[in-house]
């Protein structure tokens, strides 16, 4: 179940000298870059990278990766504490109980429109008419992934490396083929799915799985992790050759590029008829075209991330390129390799050099409780703030927003009062 943990001095200072100081300020990070893009996101004056657009990863998408690749740390961290304390079916036994309490936090807080104006119209719809769009959509946004997603690697959080790896290969594998038969297409239908749907914590698996392998890494004696050693060295070159095979991936996007000649015929189309798989006719027609053009090889390029595509007339939607809404393979691939080289320079200006933030600290520590409360106080905010308002008015309005969030956290820090998932 949720559990709120009351901390004394004495059991904080007991805490701070077994937890890492990094994985506190990671997460105080990620959650500031949460409120940031979920209240600024829909205001006319907010830079692109800032918002979610759902065909190629901008800063925005960087965010809920990196709540799990801390999920997923911090899994793996007290998992294996609980197995020491408490034995393995006891630990495993108190772990699901919390994500299925979590489960039900997520179903409280995503709340749903109305079903039915009436009785008879609720026994017309049907259970699943009744549930289909919550299921689709409604309930699953990022608290329901990180529940979910923590379930699936639950059983596999414990074992060697390789175990993990193949749970994390396997689960990707998976998310290719059911996005063949039906996923990519179906959540990218009305009413369009949050986070990849109900199958996302398929591919989230691989920054959920990556957290638990860096846990494994920075956990082990200090001595062995300073500046300049072969393991942080090591962490660097994996954290890029990620970054690097989700863009190599994500290349595979160029496939559906469309003729000029073609443009206004399928302007009103945006997903490709063959979203995952291309046909044999639209990998000769690529090819064609990179003979014919000057420059074969960046023909098959794609936009490296952070700098956005050709819109859905020139580009049709795909499984290959990166996309939050879709869960995409690239996207995750990319967003793990990026978090991790996150964390390292947390981990070397935190633990190694000793440089803190208390704001980071006071979010990262009851980050839960930031993200519950976020959407109350943007909702309590932005009724002040069109979106539509001059920069300097829509900055006060983000100004105040950050100000009342970290209030409520704030106090509930001083108190010693934490929400644990």
């Amino acid at each position: 179940m949720m559990t709120t943990q009351h901390v004394t001095p004495q059991s904080t200072a007991r805490a701070k000298a077994d937890r890492l100081a990094s994985l506190d300020q990671f997460r105080g990070y990620t959650v500031i870059g949460m409120l940031l893009v979920n209240y600024f996101g829909g205001y006319k004056v907010c830079p692109q990278v800032l918002k979610h657009t759902h065909d190629y990863c901008s800063y925005a998408d960087t965010i809920m990766p990196q709540f799990l690749f801390a999920v997923g740390f911090a899994l793996r961290l007290s998992f294996g504490r609980r197995m020491q304390a408490q034995g393995s079916v006891a630990a495993y036994v108190r772990m699901v109980r919390r994500l299925l309490g979590l489960v039900l936090v997520s179903l409280v807080v995503y709340t749903v429109g109305q079903r039915a104006a009436s009785w008879e119209e609720l026994v017309k719809m049907g259970y699943w008419g009744a549930l289909y769009e919550p299921l689709k959509r409604g309930w699953f946004q990022t608290l329901m992934h990180i529940a979910v997603t923590s379930l699936w690697i639950l059983p596999v959080v414990h074992c060697k490396p390789s175990v993990r790896i193949l749970w994390m290969l396997g689960s990707a594998v998976g998310h290719i083929v059911l996005s063949y038969w039906f996923n990519y297409v179906w959540v990218n239908s009305a009413p369009n799915g949050i986070d990849g749907g109900p199958l996302g914590f398929l591919t989230w698996t691989i920054p959920a799985i990556a957290g638990t392998l860096a846990c494994d890494v920075f956990v082990q004696p200090r001595s062995q992790l300073q500046l300049g050693s072969s393991t942080l060295n090591k962490v660097l070159l994996v954290s890029f050759l990620l970054m690097g095979i989700g863009y190599a991936i994500s290349c595979g996007t160029r496939l559906y590029d469309v003729p000029a000649s073609q443009v206004e015929a399928f302007r009103s189309e945006k997903l490709a008829v063959d979203p995952v798989w291309p046909t044999q006719e639209r990998i000769n027609t690529k090819m064609a075209e990179a003979r014919l053009a000057d420059g074969m090889f960046s023909n098959w390029l794609a936009e490296p991330p952070f700098v956005k595509p050709p819109t859905q007339e020139w580009r049709k939607w795909n499984y290959w390129m990166m996309s939050q809404r879709g869960g995409t393979l690239s996207y995750l691939v990319f967003a793990a390799g990026f978090s991790l080289v996150v964390y390292l320079v947390f981990f070397i200006a935190c633990d190694l050099i000793g440089l803190q933030l208390p704001l980071f600290r006071t979010f990262g520590t009851n980050a839960l409780v930031a993200y519950v409360l976020h959407s109350m106080v943007s909702s309590a905010v932005q009724p002040f703030f069109p979106k539509d308002s001059p920069a300097w008015y829509a900055w006060i309005g983000l100004g105040l927003f950050f100000y009342i969030s970290w209030v409520f956290v704030r106090y509930l820090e001083k108190q010693g009062v934490y929400l644990r998932a």
